[in-house]
């Protein structure tokens, strides 16, 4: 059942990862080592690192009285073994899953093929397979991988959760969900579970966070030094995604960058399109950048040998104050409806159009909270206070009903003890800012 780990410490990285050209584990390329030392940033200790989240999802199982968690969504696995595997094919064909149990046990079901995916974390207790409970892999007899794949739960329960029958489980398809009740478990939201673990960012975690914003923002130069009218979106857009690879960030979750009359409205995704000459090229990088964590900043150019116009600078300077005011309110102790209700107010002209959101969490991707605009506040769903590790991304989206361009901003930030610290550096454009 399980897996014999081999690990051998040998000469190190500045992470503490091992000096191993032929490594399975992945992680900064010696690209961005150099690039992090230039900027004087300090690696994280990844030991540290996954001590540190393991932690946080065992304090979380104490508060709720459950025996277990077992995650099936690609992030939640990422957070609790640091260890990937084809990851955008595992969140449509969901073949991994992990169970951490209330003593700190963890086993990972992995690929059947691939059971050496996690052997440099010695967290990982196990290694099993048989975790894939969708149609595609199983036909008609889904019914009985999912009775096989809950008997492997439980039998890892009675041995590590003390007889708590209670389990917190996120995205499990539906047969595994009915195998794991008719063993008469009771299955609680493994969702919440997780996000509320995720949301605090230990000392290594902002670490890894400060060298992966930085690595996306030396990609977003090297983007915008090649970007100039002629070039498609999707060639622009394709720089982005080389650089973030040459540095060893690993996807980008969204095609959200668009040019002139294409970015009104907002959400088109990048394609064929041809820059003109005095255009604005806006994008949002969504990026996962190196060890796996989320870059999501937002900024928006203005290209050609011309000059913008008053409706662009005027736009692109309201959105800047629209960050700025925004990020004032954020302290230790701030309610989220205090985010909501308080801060800077577009103007009518911007409001059909506005962002989805205020502000929202990020980590390891998009996480929780969605800290939303007073028109969209549900009561009682966000009634909770900023606390010091928490990372936030604040979001303008500058966009006139019945206008012909948007302008798209966000900066990401740590709140801190004291208050905020804005981990983006990229400047404003100048020409817009002008």
């Amino acid at each position: 059942m399980g897996h014999p780990r081999k690990i051998d410490p040998g000469l190190q990285k500045p992470d503490g990862s091992p000096l191993d050209n032929n490594r399975i584990e992945i992680g900064p390329t010696d690209l961005a080592f150099a690039e992090f030392a230039e900027a004087g940033l300090v690696a994280p200790n990844l030991a540290q690192m996954r001590a540190f989240r393991l932690q946080r999802i065992v304090d979380r199982l104490a508060e709720r009285d459950c025996g277990a968690v077992l995650v099936f969504d690609p992030l939640n696995i990422r957070y609790a073994t640091d260890s990937t595997n084809m990851q955008l094919w595992n969140t449509h064909n969901p073949f991994r899953a992990c169970l951490v149990c209330a003593d700190g046990y963890m086993v990972i079901w992995d690929y059947k093929n691939a059971p050496f995916l996690s052997d440099f974390n010695p967290l990982v207790r196990e290694v099993r397979s048989g975790a894939g409970m969708f149609y595609f892999n199983n036909g008609d007899k889904i019914g009985d991988a999912a009775q096989r794949f809950a008997l492997d739960v439980d039998s890892v329960l009675r041995e590590h959760a003390g007889g708590n029958r209670r389990i917190a489980v996120d995205k499990i398809m539906l047969h595994g969900y009915h195998a794991l009740q008719a063993l008469g478990l009771e299955v609680l939201d493994g969702e919440e579970l997780m996000e509320k673990s995720r949301v605090i960012k230990g000392p290594d975690e902002i670490l890894a966070l400060r060298c992966a914003v930085h690595a996306c923002e030396r990609s977003m130069a090297a983007m915008e030094a090649a970007t100039q009218p002629g070039m498609s979106e999707n060639d622009i857009w394709a720089v982005l995604h080389a650089e973030n690879i040459r540095r060893g960030g690993e996807w980008i979750e969204t095609r959200l960058l668009s040019s002139g009359p294409r970015t009104h409205p907002w959400f088109q995704e990048c394609g064929p399109r041809i820059v003109q000459n005095n255009e604005i090229v806006a994008f949002d990088t969504d990026l996962v950048g190196v060890y796996g964590m989320c870059c999501d900043m937002s900024r928006t150019w203005f290209i050609g040998d011309g000059e913008p116009t008053q409706a662009m600078r005027d736009d692109f300077r309201l959105g800047v104050e629209h960050i700025e005011q925004n990020m004032q309110l954020l302290a230790p102790g701030v309610s989220f409806r205090d985010l909501t209700h308080q801060g800077h107010h577009l103007p009518e002209a911007y409001q059909k159009l506005k962002y989805g959101c205020k502000y929202h969490g990020v980590g390891l991707c998009d996480e929780w909270p969605l800290i939303a605009y007073p028109d969209h506040f549900v009561e009682g769903a966000f009634e909770y206070v900023l606390e010091p590790g928490m990372m936030l991304c604040v979001e303008a989206l500058i966009s006139r009903d019945g206008g012909d361009f948007s302008i798209k901003l966000e900066e990401q930030v740590l709140i801190t003890e004291d208050g905020f610290e804005n981990l983006s550096r990229y400047p404003w454009d100048a020409r817009l800012m002008a």
